[in-house]
């Protein structure tokens, strides 16, 4: 295989380009999982809310939020009070959430500062059990403080919407706009994908088919070099099987390899990488049961089919070689009238040859039956564990549906 690859140094560039295509589609199709887990979770479940954090809020409410919590001079640090005069971000935010014609002189709020991740991170922390016992009406932070994280999280964005709709905020709209960007990118997003994908098919064809060039050339001339002795050691048919035939077959396999064999261990690779840091890891076992099973599955086939397609081979050499023999010869078999006798001896090679190729199908037919019901049965573990997950609070609707994904991304 190095040897026939070796001959792809003429269209390295093509190689080059079909590779860093083939990255940029896996990145593309990773990202897919994700949007979905946000369109279920942000933008149906927390109706386009993303942070347990409020972005506008009126000095009213925050003045009644902050008797819930001891941290008053902490959380205002993460905030403006903005008065009359905004910045052009403070104003941005101010118009998305209560629109143009909002009233800043008769309105005191305040306004989210531009924050980092890690800043973002500790304003949710200081603020989402306030948010959830304001929201409750309950000074008692018993019951909050014992909340799973997640579970005091989705109150707490539960509370800011709340919030938003007493400020007269237009939720609806907020989630709207939120489902109808994310969906907007995702069809960006599944259009580089689909591009990459065409433009790795047509490289790829045009350098299986150049490679195909050169070898049934290099092919040609080395027999035209043999001698006598070395003529003697291979048949006419088999010859020409293996000049055209076979440079087929590999040329078959190189169009092939770069849209599933190099493209297959980036993709899941990368999905694995996602499970890990991305989605709930607690579940990354059943991924590698599912790869397991899958290849019993395929090393069990291909052990029972691999010799039939080395055989293959040879008994399209014997056909070949028994047709030639017949066509070259039709002149002494009419002669001697032995029309029967060769028909029966084609017949014979025929018959194996089907037989094999009858068999090869039937055991690779079989292959993705199986594998399909290997997915769907994954799919039912996932949902099923996935769902006592989302009973006990610790991960959420979207999320499960991200890993069913990636599982599926990185088992195809």
């Amino acid at each position: 295989m190095l040897k026939v690859l070796k001959n792809l140094k003429n269209s390295w560039v093509s190689v080059l380009f079909i590779v860093i295509l083939l990255c940029i589609q896996a990145a593309a199709d990773l990202a897919l999982p994700d949007y979905t887990s946000k369109i279920v979770n942000v933008g149906i479940q927390y109706g386009g809310i993303e942070e347990a954090a409020p972005e506008v809020i009126s000095k009213d409410e925050m003045d009644n939020l902050l008797i819930f919590t001891e941290n008053d001079d902490e959380i205002l640090e993460y905030y403006d009070l903005v008065e009359n005069d905004p910045t052009r971000d403070q104003e941005k935010t101010i118009n998305k959430y209560l629109g143009k014609d909002f009233n800043l002189e008769k309105n005191e709020i305040y306004v989210l500062n531009n924050l980092e991740e890690e800043e973002l991170n500790n304003l949710v922390g200081l603020i989402s059990e306030p948010l959830v016992e304001y929201s409750a009406g309950t000074n008692g932070a018993g019951y909050v403080s014992q909340m799973a994280d997640s579970v005091k999280e989705q109150a707490a964005i539960s509370a800011v919407r709340t919030l938003y709709k007493n400020m007269g905020v237009d939720t609806d709209k907020l989630q709207n706009d939120y489902i109808l960007m994310s969906g907007l990118q995702m069809l960006g997003i599944a259009l580089i994908s689909m591009i990459s994908a065409v433009s790795i098919m047509l490289l790829s064809s045009r350098v299986a088919a150049k490679l195909g060039k050169t070898l049934r050339d290099k092919v040609f001339k080395k027999v035209i070099s043999f001698s006598t002795a070395e003529l003697r050691d291979f048949s006419t048919a088999s010859l020409i099987t293996r000049s055209t035939n076979d440079v087929q077959q590999i040329q078959q396999l190189i169009a092939m390899l770069f849209r599933v064999v190099v493209y297959a261990p980036i993709v899941g690779i990368g999905g694995f990488i996602k499970v890990l840091t991305t989605s709930d890891n607690s579940m990354a076992w059943i991924i590698g049961v599912a790869i397991a099973a899958i290849l019993i599955v395929v090393a069990t086939l291909f052990a029972v089919a691999m010799p039939k397609f080395r055989k293959l081979q040879d008994l399209i050499d014997k056909l070949n070689q028994v047709s030639r023999e017949i066509l070259t010869g039709l002149p002494v078999i009419r002669a001697f009238n032995t029309e029967k006798k060769e028909e029966k001896r084609f017949d014979n090679s025929n018959t194996l040859l089907i037989k094999a190729n009858i068999f090869v199908n039937r055991a690779m037919s079989m292959m993705m039956p199986l594998l399909m019901f290997i997915m769907s049965s994954i799919t039912v573990l996932i949902v099923w564990v996935g769902a006592h997950n989302v009973d006990a609070g610790t991960m959420q609707v979207g999320d499960m549906m991200a890993f069913i994904q990636y599982t599926m991304q990185i088992v195809m």
